[in-house]
Order: structure tokens, then sequence, then C-alpha cells
């Protein structure tokens, strides 16, 4: 299906390992995945294109994501035939109170299985087609079923090695450790650029800037079969929500060290 023809997708999220892993989990659809990092730039691109599905995540620079969704539905233009998944590591009690008010489709726990993500697209882009009935009942269905894993003998070259990341690739790999491996490789690229994102913000005393790469940092670890590390990261960001700047200053070090060790 060319991209013309292909429903849009819209991710909104500014960390670039996880926007990475929804492209990958997300590749074998016949959508057009459309990416941006803020609200305003959501809000332009809605404005643009017709949105079948918003993904945004809460933790955004600058406006959240309860923004978006607000604004969404505060404009029936913004937000028309869209439906909106929130995709978040912080869905606590409190944040649920908020949510429930809003005009959710899903609500999607950071980190994601492969699958689930998948089946969150398939159920919208279906339910939307059915809706439109825009489809024949004689069509072909527009989502064909995934390809089953591809699975990497444990012996072979890049395999995973330790028992928690065998066990990050069943939950949210759906068993393939090939996706994984190629995951883990542009993480670790990443891992990178997020130490000069983090030393920038430390020197800078910048806590919000800190506490947004310690999120998503705690998502993406986890991801990969790093627990331990994820709660470094789960403790720095607490302690820049915190502006506690001994402890963000320390947590930082910390985190540092851990990743970078993997670049």
């Amino acid at each position: 299906m060319s991209h013309a023809a292909a429903p849009c997708v819209l991710l909104v999220e500014d960390d670039s390992s996880i926007t990475r892993f929804v492209e990958m989990a997300l590749d074998q659809l016949p959508i057009e995945l459309l990416t941006c990092t803020t609200v305003p730039a959501a809000v332009a691109l809605l404005q643009q294109r017709d949105v079948k599905l918003v993904i945004t995540d809460l933790m955004l620079p600058g406006e959240s994501g309860i923004s978006l969704v607000k604004r969404m539905a505060a404009d029936p233009l913004l937000g028309r035939d869209t439906r909106v998944a929130v995709f978040s590591a912080g869905l606590t009690p409190v944040v649920k109170d908020q949510l429930e008010d809003l005009n959710l489709w899903r609500v999607l726990s950071k980190p994601i299985a492969v699958q689930e993500l998948e089946n969150c697209v398939r159920d919208a882009l279906a339910t939307q087609a059915a809706a439109d009935a825009l489809a024949p009942a004689s069509a072909p269905a527009p989502f064909p079923p995934p390809p089953p894993p591809n699975p990497i003998d444990a012996e072979g070259a890049g395999a995973p090695c330790t028992p928690a990341e065998k066990l990050a690739i069943t939950t949210h790999f759906g068993g393939d450790a090939q996706l994984f491996t190629t995951y883990r490789a542009a993480c670790l690229k990443q891992f990178a650029a997020d130490v000069h994102t983090g030393d920038t913000a430390a020197q800078a005393q910048d806590w919000p800037a800190l506490r947004r790469l310690a999120h998503s940092l705690a998502t993406v670890l986890l991801t990969l079969g790093r627990p331990e590390d994820s709660l470094t990261a789960r403790a720095l960001e607490d302690a820049a929500a915190a502006n506690a700047a001994p402890a963000c200053l320390t947590g930082w070090g910390q985190l540092r060290t851990r990743l970078g060790t993997s670049i």
C-alpha cells in the first residue's frame, strides 16, 4: 500500500529510543507513521493530515500529552474521527484519575510488548474502517496477521547473553530475538546522545529536562532487559521531580556510568 493511501498514525514522543521501538513494532503494518516531539508540532500535523490514531506520551517538553488531548477535545476539527491512545510510563493513580475524564480510546503502559502495540493500531483502524464503511465486505483484510517471530540461536552471534535479556525478548518483543538485537544496537548508539543531554541538563541544573531524560531511559532500559539500570533511572526521575540538587547530581553520575559502559 502506498503512503498516499495508507491511514496515518501519529506518535507524539520526545525520546528517540522509544520512537525507534514504535517504528520497528509497526513496520509491517500498512500505515504511514508520523512522528513529532511536542504538542504544537502534533497540532500542526493534525491540522494538515487526516490522522486516524494519535499515540501520545504524557511527559513532553512544554505542554503535556494531557494538554494535547484536551486541545483535541475542545476543537472538533482538530480531533474529528481521531482516536487517542495515551502511551506512558507514569500511569500513577493520580494520573489515571485525570485520564478518566478524557475521551480516550485506549491507555497503554510503558514498557509495552510489540504485539500489544500492533493490536492497538490494528483495532483502532479496523474499528474506524467499520464505522466509516470504507471497505466492502468482500475486500481482503487490510491488516494481515503479523509474521511469526524470528528467534536467534542462543549460541549465535549477537544473541542475548543474560536471563533478563531473554525475558525481555519474550515479554516485549514477542520472542523475536532479531528484533531485540536490532533495537538494542540502535539504543546503544543513542546512549551517547543521552549522556550529552544529561550532562548539559545537570550542568545547567535543569531538573525538568533531567527528569524527562530519566523517565524515558527507565522505560528503554527495562525494555532492554536491564531492570537494575532502570531502577537507577527511576530514582533519578524522582529526585529531579523533587528538585533535590545533590540527589540529582549523584543519581545522574550513577546513571551516566551505567550508560557509559554500554556506549
